[in-house]
């Protein structure tokens, strides 16, 4: 028997997930996704990716700016009479009074090994903290930031040097080969859900964008990680001169001196403990390069250091 099942998800990372739900047959009665933002530059009403791709098979698409005292979503939703709720990423909270309104709940995919790295930013913290592993946890939903019970947990190991945009593209791929299995292990009731171990826990606050300033004092490895974990956005960067530079990939080496003091002409950079070489940059406003093309045509040169500037 086709069950009813509603999604809720908003970024590029969510979109394979809801891909595998409508190409192997389960009914999606609506599709939740935050409403269109305005892009950064031109300020243009741009739809979310889940709302881009749930338009292009027609499923109803819903875009509440909040579902907490939104009555009308309510009683919208109640209609529904949904079986199941799938949930990747969505990035809005889900009141109490609608989590009664599915009759399998309402399951989030979260890209942790719950209970490590609750909240917003999963998979930024486990690069940035230098995880060796992490995966997909099949969470029951509750009142409560992802501290629901578990019903499955599928790991993956993280690649050395890799970096977060790699990673939500694995995991992505990983929730989307198992969902179908999720799906019919849950309407089956062939699954058991069991409680996170909470003295365990810990938190993957938001990133902000001022985290990406690196301090040269920080061991080389921290500093990968920062630069890593925080690819492509906001990305890991330094100051020098006033102008911005991003530094899109660099690798660990193991040369010494001042913390920031450029060691090589290119651009092997001193840190708190071993050093860096960069690999990619990009300067504010500019194309991303190549490190051989930028030193061309940079005044950042062996012997600089970026703390005297």
């Amino acid at each position: 028997m086709q069950r009813r099942i509603a999604f809720m998800g908003t970024p590029i990372f969510s979109v394979p997930i809801l891909k595998n739900i409508y190409q192997n047959g389960h009914e999606i009665s609506a599709v939740y996704t935050q409403p269109p933002r305005r892009s950064s530059r031109g300020q243009k009403l741009e739809k979310s990716p889940v709302h881009s791709f749930a338009e292009t098979i027609n499923f109803d698409v819903r875009t509440p700016d909040l579902l907490k005292e939104n009555k009308s979503e309510y009683e919208y939703f109640k209609n529904l009479n949904l079986d199941l709720v799938i949930i990747v990423a969505y990035g809005i909270i889900i009141p109490k009074q609608f989590l009664s309104l599915s009759k399998e709940g309402f399951i989030n995919l979260h890209a942790s090994i719950l209970p490590k790295w609750r909240g917003a930013a999963p998979i930024q913290r486990s690069i940035m903290s230098q995880d060796k592993e992490t995966g997909i946890s099949v969470m029951r939903i509750n009142e409560k930031l992802d501290e629901g019970d578990i019903s499955h947990i599928y790991k993956i190991n993280i690649k050395d040097n890799e970096n977060a945009e790699s990673l939500s593209d694995r995991l992505s791929n990983l929730a989307s080969e198992k969902i179908s299995d999720i799906i019919d292990s849950i309407i089956d009731k062939e699954v058991e859900f069991k409680p996170q171990d909470h003295s365990k826990a810990t938190y993957a606050k938001k990133i902000k964008k001022t985290e990406g300033l690196i301090d040269w004092n920080d061991k080389a490895e921290n500093i990968i990680g920062k630069i890593n974990g925080l690819f492509p956005y906001p990305g890991g960067y330094f100051i020098y001169k006033g102008e911005r530079h991003k530094i899109l990939k660099a690798k660990l080496s193991f040369n010494k001196d001042q913390p920031g003091k450029v060691l090589s002409n290119d651009l092997e950079i001193s840190c708190g403990e071993n050093s860096i070489k960069i690999l990619e940059i990009q300067r504010e406003g500019k194309k991303p390069q190549k490190i051989n093309e930028f030193i061309l045509g940079s005044q950042i040169q062996k012997g600089t250091n970026l703390y005297d500037v």
